[in-house]
């Protein structure tokens, strides 16, 4: 079972709608059939029907993980005795709350042990490099290297528009709301908002289409950072449902944020005791969708 909570951008539209969008696997034969079985409870009442929701609502869908997330094909990117990192798909969640959901951890401990252990995470539909510690020890040493910057994590944005600037590094504030699971970009300091900085470099540019590939790279790794930050700046990753612009994201024909994880590159500066071979060391997947 899954409990969503509706956000601001679903109010007053159709259930249907909001639980496809949030389950891009999800096939419509199978949402309708628990529709009709009384599968999916709106703020605890049954629902037989594609019902108007709003704002706030509580969804609780009794489908199997299997139909709502689809089958993952998890790819291994590089693995030695101590990490691993793997290519995750759109559409799973690097760790949940929820022990009982299907998740990209719970999926690789059962195939790799339950010592197995993600060093940082990636927005569930935001594809790419997830790096994972075998050990404790190994884990120790990585969440202290992302903690000092000693690991660099680079990725590629596709966006609506073409930035003016080759390469910018932008500056703002970012306020996380968890209750409404969004964040808010101000260009001044403000109560609760914690600084962010995020760089880029136009790689690509289509102007016939009006569409642009940036490589991003993050100076700080706060939550929905780069989708909130290049939506602020007036250039939304295509196919964001939550930062982006629906139109645009029709036109492209996608349902997922256009974001890869591609590039992990490990800038020890200090001892790395057990894991001093991967200083200077570079994974990096080749992205191919454009």
């Amino acid at each position: 079972m899954r409990k969503l909570v509706v956000n601001k951008k679903y109010d007053n539209k159709k259930l249907n709608n909001f639980i496809l969008d949030c389950f891009p696997s999800l096939n419509k034969n199978v949402l309708y059939k628990a529709l009709r079985k009384k599968d999916i409870r709106v703020n605890e009442k049954k629902v037989s029907e594609n019902i108007v929701i709003y704002e706030n609502d509580e969804i609780s869908i009794y489908i199997a993980d299997e139909l709502l997330l689809g089958k993952f094909n998890i790819e291994t990117v590089y693995e030695d005795e101590n990490i691993l990192v793997v290519n995750k798909p759109a559409g799973i969640s690097v760790t949940e709350n929820n022990s009982n959901s299907k998740t990209l951890t719970s999926i690789l401990k059962h195939q790799f042990g339950n010592n197995i252990q993600p060093c940082h995470r990636i927005d569930r539909n935001t594809k790419g490099l997830v790096l994972f510690a075998k050990n404790k020890a190994t884990l120790d040493i990585l969440l202290n290297k992302f903690k000092n910057k000693e690991i660099e994590k680079h990725y590629i944005a596709k966006i609506y528009g073409i930035p003016k600037k080759e390469h910018d590094i932008l500056q703002s504030y970012l306020f996380k709301d968890s209750k409404k699971s969004l964040v808010y970009i101000s260009d001044t300091p403000k109560k609760d908002y914690q600084k962010i900085v995020t760089e880029y470099t136009l790689i690509k540019k289509d102007e016939k289409n009006n569409y642009a590939l940036l490589d991003i790279n993050l100076h700080t790794g706060k939550t929905h950072q780069i989708r909130a930050h290049l939506a602020h700046i007036g250039f939304p990753i295509i196919g964001d449902g939550k930062y982006g612009i629906n139109k645009i994201n029709k036109k492209f024909g996608v349902k997922t944020q256009e974001l890869y994880s591609y590039s992990l590159k490990f800038n020890f500066t200090t001892d790395s005791g057990i894991l001093n071979y991967l200083k200077n060391k570079e994974i990096k997947l080749k992205i191919s969708v454009f």
